[in-house]
């Protein structure tokens, strides 16, 4: 079975899409909130029959980890109520992917983050979305801000209460940032891979999984610079008298191969021994399998292989 282990929403309704912008618009003028969201089955299926389901089928991968489009999360964007309301809209909408498709799709959800607010705001979203929808894991934003990082580090016991509720749900966390509003960095091209790999480092100067044995992470983008500078985070560990990486991360922390390139990819996997496929679409672009020798995030759909 070949798994995308890093797959978005990115053929979402334009209803979907105009609802959003309605909400924000609402943030300065109530009188332009937006009505119940409507969207039937076939438009989803039009969206997703050209755009997801066909590059599955055209690049032989079985089954997406789904979750909403990650630069739309917007945590930045109103407050703690804004992000609340949007998250549940488009977790449902993942839910609704599944249920049409259910051999193509498992959800992962987008958690209810904003800047300031502490991250046990998002516990009853991830409840709900593990509980009731049959979700595998969670989108977790280190930098709710947009670009800013106003927040303590992944490894603060700020937030150990999700960390808390995640070990007890038994399901693992995708670090994802969303879209920047600080203009000296470009979305895609430099916020996310940035935020990558600073995820990896905050985890590598702690001892978080100490106090939590059994919490896992995948770090994204093939772990931002990490693969290409593997030597170097080996040598911090060292001088810092840290245990070795291997002993120290990977038995909690899975990096995906969504790097658009032959010659990284092969680098990602030979930086990592625990890595995870993702074939993702951007633009149309997607890079060719791998199959992964661990299939954590698909504990609860055994019965789907």
């Amino acid at each position: 079975m070949v798994i995308d282990c890093h797959g978005h929403y990115t053929s979402e309704p334009a209803a979907l899409l105009e609802y959003r912008k309605q909400q924000v618009a609402a943030l300065n003028d109530p009188s332009k909130a937006p009505g119940p969201l409507r969207i039937s089955d076939d438009e989803i299926r039009e969206k997703l029959e050209p755009a997801q389901l066909k590059f599955q089928r055209e690049r032989g991968t079985d089954i997406a980890i789904f979750s909403p489009r990650a630069s739309a999360m917007g945590h930045h964007v109103g407050n703690g109520a804004t992000s609340v309301a949007w998250s549940q809209i488009c977790n449902d909408m993942i839910h609704r992917v599944c249920n049409l498709y259910p051999r193509n799709f498992i959800g992962v959800c987008q958690l209810p983050q904003s800047p300031g607010v502490p991250p046990s705001n998002c516990i009853p979203e991830l409840e709900r979305c593990v509980n009731e929808l049959g979700f595998v894991g969670c989108n977790l934003n280190p930098d709710p801000s947009g670009g800013y990082w106003k927040e303590p580090p992944l490894t603060d016991r700020w937030w150990y209460p999700l960390y808390e509720k995640m070990v007890e749900l038994d399901v693992p966390a995708m670090v994802h940032v969303t879209a920047t509003c600080n203009p000296a960095f470009h979305t895609t091209g430099s916020h996310y891979l940035n935020a990558d790999t600073t995820a990896f480092m905050q985890f590598l100067t702690s001892d978080l999984f100490k106090d939590f044995p059994t919490l896992k992470f995948v770090i994204p983008h093939g772990g931002g610079a990490v693969p290409f500078h593997w030597g170097r985070y080996r040598g911090m560990a060292q001088d810092m008298k840290r245990p070795p990486l291997k002993e120290l991360l990977l038995n909690n922390g899975y990096f995906d191969t969504c790097v658009y390139h032959p010659a990284r990819d092969r680098l990602a996997r030979e930086s990592y021994s625990r890595r995870q496929h993702s074939v993702r679409v951007g633009n149309g672009r997607r890079s060719k399998g791998h199959r992964s020798g661990d299939r954590t995030l698909l504990r609860r759909h055994e019965a789907l292989r």
